[in-house]
């Protein structure tokens, strides 16, 4: 599924949203480690990456060609700032109509509306491709995620207290958000 937005932040800068490639695999791959240190907010740590650069080219390729799933982009000047997806939960019969929406952005870039045109566009690219529900997970003290989250359309319809166990403090809560699509 092909995507392509070109956006102006909140502070005057043109972001592009598109997707991801396997030639992005490097630039990925540094910037979800760099993501993962710098909030406790995320499902890994740095030091969990069980892949390497060639993997990350091959899954990227695969979401290349998919109709269905997609990964992509935010670039602000010629540098990855930002990634979203859209990953099915399952192909079997019950399950199929149901897609989850991933998202992470460098710190530095949060609050310029880079997540907002993000999910949007994942959004849109998991209508199109026949979803009727986009489901994702969020850590409790997340409120700026939550608050996106809410503004986009999402509902909570669960949570789960022990979700991560974190390094940092314990355990922490989980919100669950689904929006329905049509």
């Amino acid at each position: 599924m092909h995507y392509e937005k070109t956006i102006k932040l909140k502070d005057g800068r043109e972001c592009i949203i598109r997707n991801a490639t396997a030639h992005d695999a490097e630039e990925i791959f540094a910037l979800y480690n760099k993501v993962n240190n710098e909030t406790n907010f995320l499902l890994k740590y740095p030091d969990e990456t069980i892949f390497s650069v060639e993997e990350e080219k091959d899954f990227l390729y695969q979401k290349e060609k998919s109709a269905a799933e997609v990964q992509l982009c935010a670039l602000v000047g010629d540098v990855i700032v930002g990634l979203s997806s859209v990953s099915t939960i399952g192909a079997w019969e019950k399950i199929n109509h149901r897609a989850e929406l991933g998202l992470s952005i460098e710190k530095d870039f949060w609050r310029l509306g880079i997540g907002s045109e993000l999910t949007a566009a994942c959004i849109d690219c998991a209508t199109k491709a026949g979803f009727r529900q986009l489901e994702l997970e969020v850590v409790g003290d997340n409120r700026n995620a939550i608050d996106l989250y809410k503004k986009m359309g999402f509902v909570e319809y669960g949570r789960n207290p022990r979700g991560f166990a974190s390094r940092k403090s314990d355990y922490q809560e989980l919100i669950l958000m689904r929006l329905e699509l049509r």
